[in-house]
């Protein structure tokens, strides 16, 4: 991992408990992704320093459009920590919603950019209220993801063949998030919406 972005103790924690976080919530086996942990690749990137993290610390999302129009390929996935963190759940994934939507229609000129959110009040899956971590820092903070939407479709692709999406949970929002990736993904490929 890429620990160039920071130097402040907060930060550290706050990484320290990113860490914390992939190695016993995303990187472990899970029954509700048929076996398959739920973020399989989480592991690598990180073991494989492609994992860059940044910091917000106010109302600017500077850092995150710069993130967005200046992707780096070098990493397979960013993750700004916003610790202004000032929307509710809903007005943040609303606005990652509509900021996809921007990045689809050009508005960053590359339209192969995808980002998705963890926001504090959002709700817990089981799978993360059986292995809670302890948390290292107090401060309270959300987290944009950003990465190729083609590299992570054609991933999520190769995971649907192996079953991981065959009990996603109907009540959590992963599948209208996971739907809307597709029809972008295809609206990049072919230049519209159909498959």
């Amino acid at each position: 991992m890429n620990l160039a972005f920071y130097d402040q103790s907060t930060e550290k924690a706050i990484v320290e408990e990113i860490l914390q976080w992939s190695e016993t919530a995303l990187e472990k086996p899970s029954p509700q992704f048929n076996n398959l942990p739920p973020c399989p690749y989480a592991r690598k990137a990180l073991m494989d320093e492609k994992v860059a993290i940044l910091f917000k610390y106010d109302d600017s999302y500077q850092v995150l459009y710069s993130c967005i129009s200046q992707f780096d390929d070098n990493f397979d996935l960013a993750i700004i920590v916003d610790v202004h963190n000032d929307k509710s759940a809903y007005d943040f994934h609303e606005y990652l919603e509509s900021l996809n939507e921007a990045i689809s229609n050009g508005m960053f000129i590359d339209k192969d950019i995808w980002v998705m959110g963890f926001h504090p009040d959002d709700d817990v899956s089981e799978t993360a209220q059986e292995t809670a971590i302890e948390a290292i820092t107090d401060t309270e903070y959300s987290m944009i993801f950003v990465q190729r939407l083609t590299v992570l479709q054609e991933a999520a692709d190769k995971l649907d063949k192996k079953g991981y999406y065959d009990s996603y949970d109907s009540e959590c929002i992963a599948s209208d998030i996971y739907n809307r990736r597709v029809e972008l993904y295809r609206r990049l490929k072919n230049g519209n919406e159909t498959s």
